[in-house]
């Protein structure tokens, strides 16, 4: 079994540091990008198992990622965490609409972060 692709979107270079260190040493391969425009060319071109981007990004966000990513046929069902600073909740109803599988609060620790991740991807494999 080959090891599973996460996405890991910021533009903050700490956070992108942080996640891709425990995500590979709980064995995911990590791609990483800086901005919504350039984790859309990665995920079509990787088409990751699992995407976690921050919402608010420069160039394209991360609800415009995620927008773009769900009219493509192969990005349409790789399940996405959202992270979001405490003061921008998402609407429930995009939410929906994107089917974004988790919402997650900065700051978070990176344990919540894997166990959302591992979440999302049991529910994804089951649905």
């Amino acid at each position: 079994m080959s090891e599973k692709k996460a996405l890991v979107v910021d533009d903050e270079i700490h956070i992108i540091q942080v996640l891709a260190i425990k995500l590979r040493s709980n064995g995911f391969e990590v791609i990483t990008a800086n901005n919504g425009q350039e984790a859309f060319e990665a995920a079509l071109e990787h088409e990751p198992d699992v995407i976690v981007t921050d919402y608010q990004m420069p160039v394209m966000d991360g609800l415009r990622l995620i927008e773009n990513l769900r009219k493509q046929e192969q990005t349409a069902q790789i399940p996405v965490i959202m992270l979001t600073a405490r003061d921008f909740a998402i609407e429930p109803e995009a939410i929906e609409q994107l089917k974004i599988s988790a919402c997650l609060s900065k700051p978070f620790s990176p344990r919540e972060l894997l166990e959302k991740v591992k979440e999302v991807m049991v529910q994804a494999a089951t649905a």
